[in-house]
């Protein structure tokens, strides 16, 4: 599959990765699942209207454009926007914590109010909740506009995981120094880029966190870390746990794609089959729109109604193939194709038609990430997929980076930087205070940490947990799996405070119950 455009970033969601592959045709191709950072401006108000519950105020701190030079000139800082809310807060002087959501490539006020278990359990720790947002997204962009900052490789060169960590850790800091609060513990949150960046950050910066919960956080795809095709055979088991007649009619769909688009006035004919808004310009355009839903389908296979990317019923996969398979056989496999991703797509039955458009919204700055340092190889094998055959191409991607942006990807940087091979006996020794929380339907968990690394390093696994679904607010609907995995991030949370606050010889916490206070207890 070709597709004309290069356009990736992390999602949720997270993240969108820019991908180039050799597809059957020997042609380059560009396959990407779509990032959490389209979708903070797509449902952004939405999202906000419908979660006004939560309260915070907005405010802005001035970073510096470059932390690691000291070399100053006309643009030298910019203007970063966080958020911030006091209201459970125990105080300086009584210690209160810290409780620091690390910004996705997106607004930071979609990533808040999505962000619920911070918000569940800031009262139950007294915790003060802050969420600065990542530099060049949203409203935190240098050189004062997104036109100027997304101008060229120049003034995207500090568009970087480092940078971002360093704001992070510049602007707490700050904010505890004016707050007298240097002595509260920090604790780091995180999904998706924003899991990747908790970690890094606990890995990089331990003076300053004391833990962090990276949920979702896929730190191994990378280089050769996991197979390349761990992502779509992920997505593809998803689909084949509920119907191997879905699964097999999914797969057989994209050759019938080619052949209809080659009949005359078959693209025509395809945009009136899928209902676009517009005529498709090549069969590309469809199936990049259906292997979208099929990747966000799996992020956010969720055990009950949401509609964190799209409005959709609980274990939505499930439904999609239940549309699949109820027509007869011998029905046109595209028409059952439409049916189930409408599911997707429309489950509301708003919608007239829909777009195919890349984005929407203009230039992503995911791009220059993944064109840099965020290189995530990802192919797929059609025996264990139900996506057509790509391989990734290093010199195909290296080739529309340099033709984008005139850089060449370092593909080896980030392992380099933040580490990932042999993490198991790394991070044995060299790191503490991490939960990696995954999800098995969650495609991203290919590229997690699945296993307890030490008695600190630790993972959480939930067979039926889809992407940083423990980071969403708590639910009446909420399986019980679910509900022992937030407890036991709770109490884990907790024993990384009451050491730290042993440490200071000042008091301890004690959980009494949920939504409850937490009642200190002087040893001193």
């Amino acid at each position: 599959m070709a597709m004309e455009k290069l356009w990736t970033g992390l999602l949720l969601l997270p993240l969108l990765f820019m991908m180039s592959y050799v597809g059957d045709a020997g042609r380059p191709s560009f396959w990407r699942p779509r990032t959490l950072g389209e979708f903070s401006i797509i449902n952004r108000e939405k999202s906000i209207l419908q979660s006004s519950q939560y309260e915070y105020e907005t405010k802005y701190f001035t970073q510096r454009l470059d932390h690691f030079s000291f070399k100053n000139h006309k643009n030298s800082s910019f203007q970063q926007r966080y958020l911030i809310n006091d209201k459970y807060w125990l105080g300086a002087e009584r210690m209160g914590p810290v409780f620091l959501y690390c910004g996705n490539e997106g607004y930071i006020d979609w990533f808040a109010v999505n962000a619920g278990f911070m918000w569940d359990i800031a009262p139950q720790f007294g915790a003060l909740l802050v969420f600065p947002e990542h530099r060049y997204y949203g409203e935190s962009m240098p050189y004062g506009s997104q036109s100027v900052a997304y101008k060229d490789g120049d003034s995207l060169s500090y568009l970087t995981a480092e940078q971002a960590l360093a704001d992070f850790a510049t602007l707490i800091v700050d904010l505890k120094k004016n707050l007298s609060a240097e002595a509260c513990p920090v604790v780091l949150f995180g999904g998706s880029y924003g899991g990747m960046l908790a970690a890094w950050m606990r890995l990089k910066y331990p003076h300053i966190a004391i833990g962090a919960l990276a949920s979702s956080a896929p730190i191994l795809q990378f280089e050769d870390i996991v197979p390349s095709d761990i992502f779509y055979n992920l997505v593809s088991n998803d689909f084949k746990r509920e119907s191997e007649n879905c699964f097999k009619l999914i797969q057989q769909s994209w050759e019938a794609l080619e052949i209809y688009g080659e009949r005359d006035e078959g693209l025509q004919n395809l945009s009136k089959k899928f209902r676009m808004c517009r005529d498709l310009k090549s069969t590309d355009e469809v199936q990049d729109w259906l292997s979208s839903a099929y990747s966000n389908l799996a992020m956010v296979d969720y055990p009950y109604p949401a509609s964190f990317l799209m409005p959709l019923p609980g274990y939505p996969i499930k439904e999609v193939c239940k549309v699949i398979d109820s027509f007869p056989n011998g029905t046109d496999v595209l028409d059952r194709i439409f049916a189930g991703v409408s599911v997707y797509y429309n489950y509301t039955g708003e919608e007239k038609c829909f777009d195919v458009n890349d984005d929407p919204h203009g230039e992503n700055g995911w791009n220059w990430q993944a064109c840099t340092e965020m290189v995530m190889p990802m192919s797929s094998n059609p025996e264990n997929s139900i996506f057509p055959q790509f391989t990734f191409d290093i010199e195909s991607y290296k080739q529309n980076c340099f033709n984008m942006f005139g850089v060449e990807p370092r593909p080896l940087w980030i392992t380099t930087e933040f580490g990932g091979h042999d993490i198991q006996k790394v991070l044995k020794y060299y790191g503490s205070n991490i939960i990696f929380s995954n999800g098995l339907l969650d495609p991203w968990s290919g590229g997690g940490v699945l296993q307890n690394i030490s008695n600190s390093v630790v993972a959480l696994v939930t067979e039926l947990g889809a992407h940083h679904l423990d980071l969403r607010a708590a639910t009446e609907n909420d399986p019980i799996w679910l509900v022992e995995q937030r407890n036991a991030e709770i109490q884990i949370i907790n024993n990384w405070m009451n050491e730290y606050y042993q440490n200071k010889v000042i008091y301890t916490f004690e959980i009494s119950g949920k939504n409850e206070y937490y009642q200190d207890k002087r040893i001193y």
